[in-house]
């Protein structure tokens, strides 16, 4: 049984999130800056060996709106995030770390005063992409699924893989599994240019997709499994926050 107090002890930390959130400004935009420049904590937690435990004494703040067991929310609010390639996780909470990512909501939670340093988000990384992934992600309307497996076969397969599998050494993300909603707002940033730290080949790749195209490959995106042993099952929760 997951305690009051613990999501209580994080509550502070969400408002203060949410009013940075309202205020911040938005940076200036240009997805060829920051895409993978590597340095400073992303190679350093690179480097590091983990330790299971704190890595599930951090993700305890990441609970608070990813879940204990790093599901998310189908509504696209916060991404699906178990099961994620340990490389892709330290890279984006570096860049969100160095600004090279926006993202006010989830910037508070990310500094070394909530989480620590370079070998909590090694440890944290690490813990996430053992964590069995949701086997009822969010789903597209499967209106116009045979568009949708063109557009991505053409498009995407060389860097995130036949079924959605992602390339862990080279940054690229596992997409299998995620929730649609979630994939639809992340592929119209950086479509149109609101991602700072977006691969610029994919940007180039995609621009020119309309709004049907986009809805429809990441409807069939949506509806590609991950392997039978990566999936939990059906109202599992998270023994390690009992």
């Amino acid at each position: 049984m997951k305690t009051i107090t613990k999501i209580a002890a994080i509550v502070p930390a969400l408002a203060v999130a949410v009013s940075l959130m309202m205020t911040s400004p938005v940076l200036a935009q240009d997805p060829a800056k920051g895409w993978n420049q590597g340095g400073g904590e992303q190679d350093e937690a690179l480097t590091l060996k983990p330790n299971r435990e704190n890595g599930i004494e951090v993700y305890e703040v990441c609970a608070a709106c990813h879940l204990y067991e790093g599901w998310g929310q189908p509504d696209g609010t916060f991404p699906q995030l178990a099961g994620q390639h340990k490389n892709v996780i330290i890279k984006q909470l570096a860049d969100i770390r160095a600004l090279n990512r926006d993202n006010p909501t989830m910037y508070p939670f990310a500094l070394p005063a909530s989480i620590g340093g370079a070998q909590s988000i090694a440890d944290v990384a690490d813990y996430i992409a053992t964590l069995p992934m949701n086997p009822e992600p969010g789903r597209g309307p499967g209106t116009d699924l045979a568009l949708g497996e063109k557009l991505y076969k053409d498009n995407c397969v060389r860097c995130h893989g036949a079924q959605g599998e992602g390339i862990a050494e080279k940054y690229y993300p596992r997409i299998q599994g995620q929730h649609y909603n979630y994939l639809l707002r992340q592929f119209e940033w950086i479509r149109d240019g609101k991602r700072r730290n977006a691969n610029p080949d994919m940007v180039k790749q995609i621009q020119g997709f309309s709004d049907k195209d986009m809805a429809a490959v990441l409807d069939f995106v949506s509806r590609q499994q991950p392997p039978a042993d990566m999936v939990g099952t059906v109202g599992w929760e998270n023994p390690d926050y009992d």
